[in-house]
């Protein structure tokens, strides 16, 4: 996707009506990741103008619309939660911004229609993915249990107590294609959410229970799993090997830095779902149904025990 013409090589004679697009190489500044991730996608569309056969693309971001960037996240001035598609921007660079513009421009450009999805927190089926949840707390869990260590909420004390919400990779998908064959999907932005909400104080334990493991809630400070997690280099081969599982490197399994963003956030994230209930998309998700669905599908996989 970085390279204009092996992109238009690898797509030539490709004419698809809907492109979906998810992309995000991480970059040490922002500014690189607005020059990479930017370029992207306008060489994704560019690429694909020549077929003419392009009726929609859809941009799958996320809450540092809302939120900043990772280098400046959650230090400006935010809107109150839950958090509205209406919201202006941030003055602070962003590659989200950076990525929606190229959208817009291609779109005029090429007079296709398209959408935007700013996702929560993803719950979803994936191995070697920078932002995977599920599996890294299945992998955290599976760890815990092997060394007799409690599973610990590695998180900030407003993420413990306070109200949050999840988007199933399978709602974002549906919403997707909804906002690409209704017209009232066309040319908006929405969030994706999967319309309810929890407390991870609620939602814990039951993980625990799931992988029957001891919990230990929020205590005085966050414990990172950056920290906790030291060793799981050295013990998650052992478990694959006692289990037989396809995958014996954690680094393609887990993601503690970024879990470790997640729930150690000091700030309360939700977000509203009623824009695109009002045109026309109502499916929801039940959070801890699709936890568990997810964590069944590893194991089903052979990825974890």
């Amino acid at each position: 996707m970085a390279d204009p013409a092996g992109l238009a090589s690898a797509l030539d004679g490709i004419a698809p009506e809907l492109v979906a697009i998810t992309a995000w190489t991480r970059q040490a500044t922002e500014a690189e990741n607005i020059a990479v991730n930017g370029a992207a996608v306008r060489n994704v569309l560019k690429a694909l103008e020549p077929a003419g056969s392009l009726r929609h693309a859809a941009l799958m971001t996320g809450l540092k619309h809302y939120l900043g960037p990772f280098e400046a996240y959650a230090q400006g001035v935010m809107a109150d939660t839950p958090f509205h598609e209406d919201e202006p921007r941030l003055d602070a660079p962003n590659f989200y911004y950076a990525q929606e513009d190229e959208l817009f421009a291609a779109a005029a450009r090429a007079g296709f229609t398209w959408s935007v999805h700013r996702s929560h927190t993803v719950f979803g089926f994936a191995v070697g993915n920078a932002m995977n949840m599920v599996l890294t707390l299945s992998a955290y869990a599976t760890i815990c249990k092997q060394l007799g260590r409690p599973f610990v909420f590695p998180g900030s004390s407003t993420q413990w107590n306070s109200l949050t919400d999840v988007t199933d990779a399978d709602l974002l998908a549906d919403q997707i294609i909804w906002a690409a064959t209704n017209e009232g999907g066309h040319d908006q932005a929405f969030n994706t959410a999967n319309g309810d909400v929890f407390r991870w104080r609620w939602l814990w334990p039951q993980v625990a229970a799931h992988f029957g493991v001891a919990w230990e809630g929020f205590e005085g400070a966050p414990r990172p799993l950056t920290e906790s997690m030291a060793d799981a280099a050295t013990v998650w081969p052992e478990i694959a090997a006692e289990h037989g599982l396809v995958e014996s490197d954690i680094n393609r399994i887990a993601s503690w830095w970024h879990t470790d963003s997640d729930l150690g956030r000091d700030i309360e994230v939700l977000t509203d779902m009623n824009k695109s209930r009002k045109a026309g998309f109502t499916e929801t998700r039940d959070t801890r149904d699709s936890f568990f669905r997810y964590v069944e599908r590893y194991r089903a996989a052979r990825i974890i025990p």
